[in-house]
């Protein structure tokens, strides 16, 4: 008889249903996190079982021990499925259970799960943003320490001349500690930033997808590979308007009757492709291909409006390019290849890669505003 495997993941324990294929509860019990506690609970079940789990803090450990194991994993769109699943009773049994129970149904909203090089590829980059996040907001900090005692300097603070003008500035212990600070972690920054661009910079050669994507307005070697590796692989979008929409570009809709109202755009899905998009577009509306676009938009509708239109015509412009290079190129790139078939450390049971759904679309943490 089939069994259907549901997990509420948290941070340090996990709540394990396993439902039969008539309904029945087979048992619902709580485990800590790790590889030998799960394995001891569901490492019995016949290879190929299907476990559904939510797109939580937290769950890329587990899609590897699964599908190392010869499981089926199903990340489920944590949203839709609140929305589907909505009950008065709510804690984890309850929640193991449903997701057991929506996936005999076949009725979860699943997402997409990113193979181990696209997800390494996704934490280099935010990475590096992090670092360079740091170190803006250190910058902002003496900024805001010399305009406390009335200095400003209209040439950079970071150069030869602006670290002197810094020293010789007539501060309070208090201060002057909080600048000499903020100076040594930058200059502690430096060096990671620049092994991370380094890496990256080989990566994108050799990918030639980046060189493809470069050629839009505003597309850098970063923003291309932030790109690639959040949206992944683009069979997995039948048209442009589905990345838009998977990338919160669109707008929301609310209708009833007759009356249809067009709000804002959604901001679900990935954030830090919507962050690079946007910081393309403020460079591209100002080129030849999209002034004049840019312009008329902003005439009726606003900048703030107009400059979201023009990321959305660059991640359309990017889905058609990218979409014609995989048409015509058979090779699938390493960023978006799917991963090679693994051994399980124990049982030696060799698992291969399943097929992905195209519509497995995927919800990606939101990271804070960068600035």
């Amino acid at each position: 008889m089939s069994v259907y495997v549901g997990i509420d993941v948290h941070r340090k324990r996990s709540q394990v249903a396993v439902v039969t294929e008539d309904g029945t509860v087979e048992f619902n019990k709580n485990v800590v996190n790790g590889s030998e506690p799960m394995l001891r609970l569901i490492g019995g079940l016949p290879s190929g079982t299907p476990v559904a789990f939510e797109a939580a803090f937290g769950w890329g450990w587990l899609v590897e021990l699964l599908e190392d194991y010869g499981f089926d994993p199903h990340l489920v769109h944590p949203l839709r499925c609140k929305a589907i699943a909505s009950v008065r009773l709510k804690n984890d049994k309850v929640d193991a259970a449903i997701l057991a129970q929506l996936l005999r149904a076949d009725l979860l909203p699943e997402a997409w799960i990113a193979p181990p090089p696209v997800r390494q590829l996704r934490a280099q980059l935010r990475h590096r943003a992090s670092l360079v996040r740091l170190g803006t907001q250190l910058r902002n900090r003496i900024h805001a320490v010399a305009a406390d005692h009335g200095y400003d300097r209209a040439a950079s603070y970071w150069t030869g001349p602006g670290r002197g003008w810094l020293a010789e500035l007539d501060l309070p212990p208090a201060s002057r500690e909080i600048v000499t600070d903020c100076l040594a972690v930058i200059d502690a920054l430096a060096p990671l930033i620049e092994r991370l661009d380094g890496e990256l910079h080989r990566h994108a050669k050799a990918d030639p997808r980046v060189k493809v994507l470069r050629t839009l307005p505003g597309v850098g070697e970063f923003t291309a590979l932030v790109m690639l590796a959040e949206i992944g692989c683009i069979g997995r979008f039948p048209s442009a308007r589905k990345l838009a929409a998977w990338a919160g570009l669109t707008p929301t809709v609310r209708g009833s009757d007759l009356k249809v109202r067009h709000g804002h755009i959604s901001k679900q899905g990935s954030a830090w492709l919507r962050w690079v998009l946007n910081q393309a577009a403020q460079t591209a509306k100002r080129s030849p291909q999209f002034a004049a676009t840019y312009a008329a938009i902003a005439k009726r509708r606003g900048k703030k409006i107009a400059t979201i239109a023009i990321a959305r015509k660059l991640l359309t412009r990017a889905y058609h390019l990218l979409a014609s290079m995989q048409a015509t190129d058979t090779s699938t790139p390493a960023a978006s290849a799917a991963p090679a078939a693994t051994t399980a450390p124990t049982t030696g049971r060799v698992t291969k890669p399943r097929a992905r759904s195209p519509q497995r679309h995927e919800q990606a943490t939101t990271p804070r505003s960068i600035t």
